[in-house]
């Protein structure tokens, strides 16, 4: 009879000290063992697999060779886990001086293809996965009206305005939880009026089936029709001709004034001091005082004509 109780105390120990973790993908979570304090050895085992022990009295620590080892580290008693990935879901126990405490993990991560603000009219997916659910547990979408789906895949074909709010994954495990997913969706963006024609080959106008269509007609060319073209061609040559026109008036102009100026500076102009000089006797010299003149010759004699 003491035995029956005992064990019945044992399994409520271990009923009251196991806990239910809902993580997700990449964060960070933290396990507590349930056991403040230890004596001797402190162990974490994930299923049948090691992870970590510790030594009581010496400190020492030994790790295991399960893939969350890397990821795991030790503090106090509780037991963190960095980068969580789904494959982490799954039972822990943690023993303190051989006694259990046991701990389920689960993993849960909703999503929707294609991400982001959903188009109206177009096709998604919604994906709830739940890594670490018992064989048999239900996992199930709850619309924005509240209406249950029955399964956790769901297809929008094609998407509709009512699909717009937050959606539920809802499962359970000893109690029932729920993770939510916001969906947005939005109007499509108006398609643009196609692009007029170049050339158009026919006429809406024209009633004779015989009559000759003139294909340059109705012509447009970046939205102007072709005899605007050609009127702009036609001004932009007349006023390339009338640059054409100033340039070599300009040119002539200048070569003008050059050659009048070249003209001018071949002219000597008089100098003030420069005189006529004419070929005559010198003046005589002006006799020196003190010196007696002498007379002047006498003039030679004429000869006397005869009667």
């Amino acid at each position: 009879m003491k035995t029956v109780v005992w064990f019945g105390c044992v399994l409520g120990a271990l009923s009251a000290a196991a806990k239910v973790i809902v993580t997700h993908p990449g964060q960070t979570v933290t396990l507590e063992c349930g056991a403040r304090a230890y004596s001797h050895v402190l162990v974490w085992n994930y299923g049948s697999n090691m992870i970590i022990s510790t030594n009581g009295k010496s400190g020492q620590q030994r790790k295991g060779s399960h893939h969350i080892v890397e990821r795991s580290r030790m503090k106090s008693t509780s037991l963190v886990i960095s980068r969580v990935k789904g494959e982490d879901a799954g039972k822990f126990t943690c023993k303190a001086d051989s006694n259990p405490y046991e701990h389920t993990l689960l993993v849960v991560s909703v999503s929707a293809s294609p991400s982001g603000v959903l188009q109206l009219g177009s096709e998604a997916t919604l994906q709830c996965n739940v890594a670490g659910l018992d064989p048999g547990s239900t996992v199930q979408w709850t619309r924005p009206d509240g209406q249950h789906t029955g399964s956790q895949t769901v297809q929008l074909k094609p998407v509709a305005r009512s699909d717009a709010g937050t959606w539920n994954c809802t499962f359970s495990h000893d109690k029932k939880y729920s993770e939510s997913l916001n969906i947005k969706v939005k109007e499509p963006a108006p398609t643009p009026p196609p692009l007029p024609s170049l050339i158009t080959n026919a006429n809406p106008k024209t009633t004779c089936i015989d009559c000759a269509i003139d294909p340059l007609s109705d012509a447009l060319l970046l939205g102007l029709k072709w005899w605007v073209w050609v009127a702009i061609g036609v001004g932009c040559l007349v006023v390339v001709l009338l640059l054409v026109l100033v340039i070599v008036l300009c040119k002539r102009i200048r070569r003008k004034k050059a050659k009048l100026h070249k003209m001018k500076n071949s002219r000597q102009p008089l100098k003030s001091k420069q005189y006529c000089q004419c070929n005559r006797p010198t003046a005589a010299a002006k006799p020196q005082q003190g010196r007696r003149r002498e007379k002047p010759s006498a003039p030679p004699l004429q000869p006397l004509l005869m009667e």
